[in-house]
Protein backbone atom coordinates (compact mmCIF):
# COMPACT_ATOMS: atom_id res chain seq x y z
CA UNK A 1 0.00 0.00 0.00
CA UNK A 2 1.47 3.41 -0.96
CA UNK A 3 2.34 5.98 1.71
CA UNK A 4 -0.82 8.11 1.93
CA UNK A 5 1.27 11.23 2.47
CA UNK A 6 2.42 10.72 -1.10
CA UNK A 7 -0.45 10.31 -3.53
CA UNK A 8 -1.12 10.35 -7.24
CA UNK A 9 -4.79 10.62 -8.13
CA UNK A 10 -6.74 10.63 -11.35
CA UNK A 11 -9.77 12.84 -10.84
CA UNK A 12 -12.79 12.97 -13.08
CA UNK A 13 -15.75 15.25 -13.63
CA UNK A 14 -17.97 12.64 -15.31
CA UNK A 15 -20.08 13.04 -18.41
CA UNK A 16 -20.43 11.38 -21.77
CA UNK A 17 -20.09 14.34 -24.14
CA UNK A 18 -17.42 16.18 -22.12
CA UNK A 19 -15.37 14.61 -19.35
CA UNK A 20 -12.92 16.59 -17.24
CA UNK A 21 -9.85 14.53 -16.38
CA UNK A 22 -6.86 15.50 -14.24
CA UNK A 23 -3.90 13.73 -12.68
CA UNK A 24 -2.55 15.35 -9.53
CA UNK A 25 0.41 14.33 -7.42
CA UNK A 26 1.08 15.34 -3.83
CA UNK A 27 4.35 14.43 -2.18
CA UNK A 28 4.54 14.86 1.57
CA UNK A 29 3.76 18.36 2.76
CA UNK A 30 4.50 19.91 -0.63
CA UNK A 31 1.93 21.69 -2.75
CA UNK A 32 0.01 19.58 -5.25
CA UNK A 33 1.44 19.26 -8.75
CA UNK A 34 -0.80 19.02 -11.81
CA UNK A 35 0.69 16.30 -14.03
CA UNK A 36 -2.08 16.24 -16.65
CA UNK A 37 -5.48 17.68 -17.41
CA UNK A 38 -7.89 17.75 -20.31
CA UNK A 39 -11.51 17.98 -21.28
CA UNK A 40 -12.11 14.82 -23.29
CA UNK A 41 -14.95 15.19 -25.78
CA UNK A 42 -16.99 12.66 -27.71
CA UNK A 43 -19.01 13.42 -30.81
CA UNK A 44 -22.79 13.61 -30.65
CA UNK A 45 -22.76 11.87 -34.04
CA UNK A 46 -21.60 8.65 -32.38
CA UNK A 47 -23.91 6.15 -30.72
CA UNK A 48 -23.94 6.20 -26.92
CA UNK A 49 -22.19 2.83 -26.67
CA UNK A 50 -19.34 4.04 -28.92
CA UNK A 51 -19.01 7.19 -26.80
CA UNK A 52 -18.76 5.07 -23.64
CA UNK A 53 -16.11 2.88 -25.28
CA UNK A 54 -14.06 5.98 -26.20
CA UNK A 55 -14.29 7.27 -22.60
CA UNK A 56 -13.08 3.94 -21.29
CA UNK A 57 -10.18 3.84 -23.76
CA UNK A 58 -9.09 7.38 -22.89
CA UNK A 59 -9.14 6.81 -19.14
CA UNK A 60 -7.34 3.46 -19.54
CA UNK A 61 -4.60 5.21 -21.54
CA UNK A 62 -4.17 7.90 -18.86
CA UNK A 63 -4.15 5.34 -16.04
CA UNK A 64 -1.44 3.32 -17.81
CA UNK A 65 0.67 6.42 -18.41
CA UNK A 66 0.46 7.99 -14.94
CA UNK A 67 -0.22 4.96 -12.68
CA UNK A 68 -2.43 6.72 -10.10
CA UNK A 69 -3.24 5.00 -6.82
CA UNK A 70 -6.71 6.54 -6.47
CA UNK A 71 -9.62 7.69 -8.59
CA UNK A 72 -11.56 10.69 -7.28
CA UNK A 73 -14.86 11.15 -9.09
CA UNK A 74 -17.77 13.47 -8.57
CA UNK A 75 -20.98 11.85 -7.39
CA UNK A 76 -23.87 12.12 -9.78
CA UNK A 77 -25.96 15.22 -9.30
CA UNK A 78 -29.49 14.35 -10.36
CA UNK A 79 -30.71 16.90 -12.81
CA UNK A 80 -34.29 17.35 -13.93
CA UNK A 81 -33.40 15.56 -17.16
CA UNK A 82 -33.51 11.85 -16.24
CA UNK A 83 -32.28 10.78 -19.68
CA UNK A 84 -29.10 12.83 -19.24
CA UNK A 85 -28.63 11.63 -15.65
CA UNK A 86 -28.86 8.00 -16.77
CA UNK A 87 -26.30 8.51 -19.52
CA UNK A 88 -23.91 10.22 -17.11
CA UNK A 89 -24.44 7.35 -14.64
CA UNK A 90 -23.50 4.89 -17.37
CA UNK A 91 -20.36 6.92 -18.15
CA UNK A 92 -19.45 6.92 -14.44
CA UNK A 93 -19.82 3.15 -14.45
CA UNK A 94 -17.36 2.80 -17.33
CA UNK A 95 -14.86 5.14 -15.64
CA UNK A 96 -15.09 3.36 -12.29
CA UNK A 97 -14.79 -0.01 -14.05
CA UNK A 98 -11.55 1.07 -15.75
CA UNK A 99 -10.12 2.08 -12.36
CA UNK A 100 -11.25 -1.19 -10.77
CA UNK A 101 -9.48 -3.19 -13.50
CA UNK A 102 -6.21 -1.60 -12.37
CA UNK A 103 -6.93 -2.05 -8.62
CA UNK A 104 -7.29 1.70 -8.15
CA UNK A 105 -9.32 2.73 -5.11
CA UNK A 106 -12.37 4.84 -5.92
CA UNK A 107 -13.42 7.85 -3.84
CA UNK A 108 -16.56 9.85 -4.55
CA UNK A 109 -17.19 13.48 -3.67
CA UNK A 110 -20.37 15.51 -3.81
CA UNK A 111 -20.40 18.90 -5.53
CA UNK A 112 -20.91 20.42 -2.04
CA UNK A 113 -17.76 18.71 -0.70
CA UNK A 114 -15.73 19.95 -3.68
CA UNK A 115 -16.95 23.53 -3.23
CA UNK A 116 -16.19 23.50 0.50
CA UNK A 117 -12.74 21.99 -0.03
CA UNK A 118 -11.74 24.48 -2.71
CA UNK A 119 -13.44 27.71 -1.64
CA UNK A 120 -14.58 27.09 1.93
CA UNK A 121 -18.18 27.82 0.94
CA UNK A 122 -20.71 25.23 -0.21
CA UNK A 123 -22.71 27.59 -2.39
CA UNK A 124 -19.76 28.87 -4.41
CA UNK A 125 -20.31 29.54 -8.09
CA UNK A 126 -18.39 27.73 -10.84
CA UNK A 127 -16.41 30.92 -11.41
CA UNK A 128 -15.42 31.07 -7.73
CA UNK A 129 -14.30 27.41 -7.76
CA UNK A 130 -12.27 28.03 -10.94
CA UNK A 131 -10.64 31.12 -9.45
CA UNK A 132 -9.62 29.23 -6.30
CA UNK A 133 -8.33 26.24 -8.27
CA UNK A 134 -6.03 28.63 -10.14
CA UNK A 135 -4.72 29.92 -6.79
CA UNK A 136 -4.30 26.47 -5.23
CA UNK A 137 -2.33 24.74 -7.99
CA UNK A 138 -0.09 25.89 -10.83
CA UNK A 139 -1.95 25.40 -14.10
CA UNK A 140 -0.09 25.78 -17.41
CA UNK A 141 -1.79 28.30 -19.69
CA UNK A 142 -4.15 26.90 -22.34
CA UNK A 143 -7.82 27.13 -23.14
CA UNK A 144 -9.78 25.04 -20.63
CA UNK A 145 -13.43 24.22 -20.19
CA UNK A 146 -15.32 24.10 -16.88
CA UNK A 147 -15.18 20.31 -16.88
CA UNK A 148 -11.39 20.35 -16.71
CA UNK A 149 -11.32 22.84 -13.84
CA UNK A 150 -13.95 20.73 -12.06
CA UNK A 151 -11.75 17.63 -12.42
CA UNK A 152 -8.79 19.52 -10.94
CA UNK A 153 -11.01 20.72 -8.06
CA UNK A 154 -12.12 17.14 -7.40
CA UNK A 155 -8.46 16.04 -7.28
CA UNK A 156 -7.59 18.86 -4.89
CA UNK A 157 -10.54 17.85 -2.70
CA UNK A 158 -9.16 14.33 -2.59
CA UNK A 159 -5.60 15.32 -1.69
CA UNK A 160 -6.91 17.68 0.99
CA UNK A 161 -9.09 15.05 2.63
CA UNK A 162 -8.20 13.87 6.12
CA UNK A 163 -6.86 10.60 4.74
CA UNK A 164 -3.70 12.38 3.62
CA UNK A 165 -2.91 14.61 6.60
Amino acid sequence: MPDKKNIKVISIDPGYERVGIAVIEKIGGEKENLLFSECFKTSAKLSHDKRLALLGQEVRKIIRKYAPEDLAIEQLFFSKNQKTALKVAEARGVLIYEAALQNIEVYEYTPLEVKIATTGYGRSSKDQVTAMVCKLIKIPPKVRLDDEFDAIAIGLTHTASKRFV
